[in-house]
């Protein structure tokens, strides 16, 4: 039996149409980019630049432009990448322009200006070399479906837009950059986790090192919690080092994420989720995973799903309100401006994501959209912006309350958020 007959079979064809319908839009409607990751030597004049450092778990392309391919690499690769973003107002925050052409155009487009590989003593000497003040770190992890270069153009963006004090460096895995390679990619991010675990802790171990902020997206989550569950195992405990874990759309079982957190520990309350209910790429990866719920679109509106994350100390951020030019509603945390604006304030003011005197939901709905009309003085806290929160913060400044006001939580939050 062919593999379109087997496939066929087990959903049909209306099925798998349904299931991947999202998918085949974007993809219908989007341009990617393909072989343009090629140094062009120097920028234009107000370009911006952000030089990172990219540690890669995929196998080197013999196509120039390409640098890595979506296949396995035999070990972990390291290269400097600058990118040069286009000088304001020529885009708008939260947006990749992505090359469309080689040589590309850096008046207008995302180029990179140097690719160089690493060994030992240039990554010492690219630490030093752009070392932030605050001796902090921001490690970005991509998702599903993602190229290198996407992946290189994307962070480009996210680091310069958070306007985060953070050196940053990307991990990027062996993903095949196609909507049909979900089961790849799944298994890529399995092979890479002891790579990603690799670069947390040699980071950790620097003595120009203060703090590491691991940011992942999507299937990204699920590779980062794999490698935090087993340095957990491994040393008893996270780096101390190791002070926020922000989880975008995360593309992860609910079930296993609860026991990958028994597995953690005390540590899991270094945890930030930002969900959207809203999301058709986490709708079809359920479908895809036997109807599961997935991790990034938990309903947050259940009185129970905000006691489960409470017990564990955890901040969930929902983005269902947001509004951004993703089609998929995948993507908002780095989309939109005021999001990725956001989470740099926090780590720029050297505060957990999780914590200070004000929620990360709550700084992101005063400063996104607004606040919305009271819905109760002890439930105000949580719900009266946009961004819905459940953070130790606002759970604090709820008290004793919160098991009497639980059962209107719900209605509340449809109301703010319009769902």
């Amino acid at each position: 039996m062919t593999l379109s007959r087997l496939v066929g079979a087990l959903i049909g064809r209306r099925g798998l149409v349904t299931i991947l319908a999202p998918f085949l839009l974007l993809s219908a409607c989007a341009s990617r980019p393909y072989a343009t990751l090629v140094a062009v030597g120097e920028t234009v004049p107000g370009a911006r630049e952000v030089d990172m450092l990219v540690a890669t778990t995929r196998a080197p392309s013999p196509v120039a432009g390409v640098v890595f391919s979506g296949d396995r690499g035999p070990g972990l690769s390291l290269e400097n990448i600058v990118v040069s973003i286009p000088p304001a107002g020529t885009r708008k925050a939260g947006e990749v322009v992505y090359p469309k052409s080689t040589p590309p155009d850096p008046s207008r487009e995302f180029v990179a200006l140097r690719i160089d590989p690493m060994n030992e003593g240039a990554v010492d000497r690219w630490f030093r070399q752009r070392e932030a003040p605050s001796g902090r770190l921001l490690i970005f992890v991509h998702g599903f479906n993602s190229s290198y270069e996407e992946a290189v153009f994307r962070f480009a963006q996210i680091s310069h837009d958070s306007g985060a004090d953070a050196a940053p460096i990307l991990f990027t895995w062996p993903s095949q950059g196609s909507i049909f390679g979900y089961l790849y990619d799944r298994e890529s991010a399995n092979y890479s986790r002891s790579s990603l675990e690799k670069v947390i802790e040699e980071a950790a171990a620097r003595r120009d090192v203060s703090e590491i902020t691991v940011m992942a997206h999507s299937m990204g989550s699920w590779l980062t919690m794999e490698a935090l569950r087993q340095m957990a195992i491994r040393k008893g405990r996270l780096p101390a080092k190791l002070t926020n874990v922000i989880l975008a759309s995360p593309d992860l079982d609910v079930d296993v994420f609860h026991e990958q957190l028994d597995e953690i520990g005390r540590d899991q309350s270094r945890i930030t989720i930002f969900t959207s209910k809203d999301d058709r790429a986490l709708l079809v990866s359920r479908r895809l995973a036997g109807g599961v719920q997935r991790l990034g679109a938990v309903d947050l509106t259940r009185p129970e799903v905000q006691a489960s994350f409470a017990q564990r100390g955890i901040t969930v951020v929902d983005l269902t309100s947001v509004r951004t030019g993703d089609s998929l509603n995948h993507t908002k945390f780095a989309q939109s401006a005021e999001v990725v604006k956001a989470i740099g304030r926090r780590l720029i003011e050297g505060q957990k994501v999780s914590e200070g005197n004000l929620g990360l939901g709550e700084t992101l709905g005063a400063a996104a959209i607004g606040t919305a009309q009271g819905v109760g003085s002890a439930v105000n806290a949580a719900v009266t912006v946009p961004a819905a929160i459940v953070d130790r913060g606002a759970r604090q400044r709820l008290g004793q309350s919160i098991e009497d006001v639980g059962r209107n939580i719900g209605g509340s939050l449809q109301t703010v958020t319009g769902n």
